[in-house]
């Protein structure tokens, strides 16, 4: 009888060994199947943080984009009502002209145009009138100067006031007198 317990015993110890050698078999491919799925997340998320960065600078770049749309928008809005002015400056001029030329005299020849920092401001039959208009509206009396032949002109811009003689014929005169 002992020898049947102990090949028994044995027997059981063989099935018990097998397995456990199954299921550390078993477990050893759930390792790897684990380290597999866990490889395979980590370079997901990787993937999914660098696609999350892409869509940032998108972002970025679209809004960069959105406002330089907006400053463009906004120039070509000025630059149109800068033409639009220009324009309207141009057909004053002919008006103011026209009406020069019906009340001109036999002797005048030419017409004094008055400028405002380069703007067209008004037009007048004589140097005086001119003058007179702009130290009405606040140029100095003793401002007035006349321009050197040969010597170059400031800009418009730079000028509070100019007076400008106009040709009727159209041509101008070269003669300027800024304030």
């Amino acid at each position: 009888m002992f020898r049947l317990v102990r090949t028994t015993t044995l027997r059981a110890a063989t099935d018990r060994a097998a397995e456990l050698e199954d299921t550390c078999t078993a477990l050893t491919e759930a390792t790897a199947t684990i380290t597999a799925l866990t490889t395979a997340r980590d370079e997901a998320q990787q993937y999914a943080d660098g696609l999350h960065e892409v869509l940032r600078q998108c972002a970025g770049e679209r809004d960069t984009a959105r406002a330089e749309l907006a400053r463009l928008e906004g120039e070509l809005e000025t630059l149109r009502a800068q033409q639009l002015l220009d324009t309207e400056d141009r057909a004053v001029l002919r008006m103011l002209l026209r009406t020069a030329r019906k009340q001109r005299l036999d002797r005048l020849d030419r017409v004094y145009v008055l400028f405002r920092y380069g703007a067209l401001h008004s037009v007048h039959a004589s140097l005086e009138a001119a003058e007179g208009t702009a130290e009405a509206e606040g140029a100095s009396p003793d401002g007035w100067t006349s321009h050197r032949p040969g010597a170059g002109m400031p800009s418009a811009a730079e000028v509070t006031w100019r007076v400008q003689p106009l040709a009727l014929g159209g041509r101008p005169m070269t003669t300027p007198h800024p304030a």
